[in-house]
């Protein structure tokens, strides 16, 4: 099995969220860009919250991240993987990325959102678990994943349940 690596973030100094996915899969890392797969519906509801429509380029998405104070990245750094699901990854091999330095470096996120659950209980086991690491107190909330492995909720269930990450930077 390979180890897989995941992308640098997309960020700015000013961003006040950050949203975290598990590992890119297999149709991002081949097209180095962030939920790459065609049915993944990241890209579709943020172009429904913030006009970042999968129509548009990707330097022209990620631009608008940005420009709304977003900021995106996995909690994972490495993990040996098979395939592109969350549930073939190799526990003992999970490397995560470095929180902390994300966090001196962008001290006005205030809030972070997980995008499925695998992300969500990684983070909590190997960031907020792990002793020393030395944390901003935030806000946390786990979003249904817009990956296409999680199809029980309708579209407009999930876009419904994303508003929450527009709300802090349009206030």
């Amino acid at each position: 099995m390979l180890r897989v690596r995941s992308f640098p973030p997309i960020e700015n100094t000013r961003a006040r969220v950050l949203i975290l996915g598990s590992m890119p899969g297999g149709a991002s890392l081949r097209a180095s860009q962030y939920y790459a797969h065609p049915q993944n519906l990241f890209w579709r509801i943020m172009g429904d919250l913030l006009g970042a429509d999968p129509g548009l380029s990707y330097a022209a998405r990620v631009r608008l991240l940005k420009s709304n104070g977003i900021a995106l990245w996995d909690v994972l750094e490495s993990c040996v993987r098979e395939g592109s699901l969350d549930t073939a990854i190799e526990e003992d091999s999970i490397v995560v990325n470095d929180f902390e330095s994300f966090y001196l470096t962008h001290p006005r996120v205030e809030k972070v959102f997980f995008n499925g659950t695998k992300a969500e209980t990684t983070y909590r086991r190997y960031v907020l678990g792990a002793r020393g690491a030395v944390l901003p107190s935030l806000e946390y909330r786990r979003l249904p994943s817009t990956s296409p492995a999680h199809a029980s909720l309708k579209f407009e269930q999930k876009r419904d349940a994303w508003k929450a990450v527009v709300e802090p930077v349009r206030n």
